[in-house]
């Protein structure tokens, strides 16, 4: 049995990395800025160990004055090393990681429910359901925080039986912290439940137990010095407050209810789920209706235990969307990714379950579920590589990509480059693309003023490019990449930059 869980496991590996690798750097068609941003600061620190902005060694990267967080940038500086500042750089230790979180939901699945008909089902379904896909493929630190909130989670249950894994497991649910920003809200909840069980059951040895937890807890508190510091002392907390819900108290417990309930409605599990191109197909629900039954069998399986392994599978699935449920865009597929383990481990109870109450036709069901849910998923990959890049590519701002692939080996021939920035921090493409020194950049560049996101704007960079479009401030031998939205009007474009879908992103004047 052991060689033929391995074989599966193993096959199972294949597959998402052959699905996931595939044409990785064409789709999405391009990057978004905070994945442009995300290989730059790498590529930096790489160079000279400082941040774009000469940070040294930065815990907090300031990048567009949102301070993204550190974990996913240090783990892409060895692949641009290896390969250099690129797509594929940037995209694939979110592959690696989101394969650790396929693994480490079998090996939670194995923990909690003792079956491997559940625990290699759960893993199949993470590979296969629609939700994680496209962030597996994408360089999104999300995909991090989640690898280590699970791996949290696995040490804590270690250290039930074996307290030296408490330690293991704060390190862990602090590297999700320092990956992605659910996790602070999510982790904290968990550092605090394990440690009061913890407690609990080692009441009558406390003292056994009591140095670790101490040790533990005062490492974790000294890694929480530089967040604090970021929220009292710079503008950290702004992006917060900004994307939070408002209102007065009895008005954010309303809308923060409305909008977890929503994490759970048929519409955004079956139908449309995140409606954010950059998140979801359109007209694809986050997980597939054969999931509805196999949900409700694994949740009447688990009032039927009621255990308290099986409740404990339950409490983290609705824990799951509580970070997403405290902010305006909701429901919210990232922000709420940590559900998924644990709803991919109820449906593997309820396709345990069936298997055992459907003893005569357990045979077919073994193998017809698991290729039901395989014709979905060739569906689903069907739609995405023939019909996603043109649905989205104004969303993965594709525009930006084509000025330097068409136009960057030219631009040495003119006094000035003028891009608009209509879709936003334009000049990190040319950081990216152009793979501009970074003390080149931090001598050179010209700051706008800071929006009320807390996000600043690049206005020049290097006397050359210039990131805003004003008809009366153009110099001649120029190149002018503007949108609709600020189109010269007493001139007519020489060509035109288009995205995928037909409509166009740039027209190009040469002055």
């Amino acid at each position: 049995m052991k060689v033929k869980v391995g074989f599966l496991l193993f096959i199972l590996v294949c597959f998402f990395l052959a699905t996931r690798l595939f044409r990785i750097s064409t789709n999405p068609p391009s990057l978004y800025w905070d994945e442009a941003s995300i290989g730059y600061n790498a590529y930096s620190i790489g160079i000279d160990g400082k941040d774009e902005w000469g940070s040294f060694l930065s815990v907090h990267f300031r990048a567009f004055g949102e301070f993204k967080l550190p974990v996913y940038i240090y783990s892409v500086v060895p692949f641009v090393k290896i390969f250099g500042l690129d797509v594929f750089s940037v995209r694939l230790p979110s592959v690696m990681y989101s394969l650790c979180v396929v693994l480490l939901t079998y090996f939670i699945a194995k923990k909690l429910t003792s079956s491997q008909a559940v625990s290699v089902f759960s893993a199949f379904f993470i590979v296969v359901t629609p939700w994680l896909f496209i962030f597996s493929r994408t360089g999104y630190e999300a995909t991090a925080g989640l690898a280590f909130y699970l791996l949290g989670i696995l040490f804590t249950f270690f250290s039930f039986k074996k307290p030296l894994w408490y330690f293991f497991a704060l390190a862990s649910f602090m590297g999700s912290i320092y990956s992605y920003n659910s996790f602070r809200v999510l982790s904290v909840v968990l550092i605090f439940l394990s440690t009061a069980y913890l407690i609990v059951i080692n009441r009558r040895k406390l003292s056994g137990v009591l140095a670790v937890i101490v040790i533990s807890l005062f490492v974790f508190c000294l890694s929480m010095i530089p967040i604090l510091r970021l929220y009292k002392y710079d503008s950290g907390g702004v992006r917060a407050t900004t994307v939070g819900i408002n209102g007065t108290a009895t008005q954010k417990i309303y809308i923060f209810g409305i909008n977890y309930l929503e994490h759970f409605s048929p519409k955004f599990l079956f139908n449309t789920g995140d409606e954010n191109l950059r998140s979801q197909i359109p007209g694809f629900g986050q997980i597939y209706w054969i999931s509805l039954p196999l949900m409700i069998f694994g949740i009447y399986k688990i009032y039927k235990e009621r255990s308290l392994k099986y409740l404990a599978i339950l409490f983290f699935m609705l824990l799951g969307p509580i970070p997403a449920s405290l902010t305006r865009e909701s429901p919210h597929a990232l922000r709420s990714i940590a559900t998924l383990p644990f709803m991919a481990i109820i449906c593997g109870l309820g396709y345990e379950y069936v298997l055992t109450r459907f003893k005569k036709e357990k045979t077919l069901l073994l193998t017809s579920i698991p290729i039901i849910y395989l014709l979905f998923f060739e569906f689903y990959l069907t739609n995405y590589f023939n019909n996603y890049p043109k649905l989205s590519s104004k969303d993965w701002q594709y525009g930006y990509k084509q000025i330097y692939d068409r136009y960057g080996n030219t631009f040495s021939k003119y006094q000035n480059i003028y891009i608009s920035d209509k879709y936003g921090q334009p000049y990190i493409f040319t950081l990216f693309y152009l793979k501009t020194d970074p003390e080149k950049f931090r001598s050179t560049s010209t700051l706008g003023p800071i929006s009320n996101w807390g996000q600043s704007k690049i206005y020049e960079l290097g006397g050359k490019y210039i990131y805003h479009i004003n008809p009366s401030e153009l110099n001649t031998n120029s190149i002018v990449f503007a949108s609709d939205e600020d189109r010269l009007v007493d001139q007519d474009a020489t060509e035109e930059i288009k995205f995928l879908d037909g409509s166009t992103a740039f027209w190009v004047y040469k002055i």
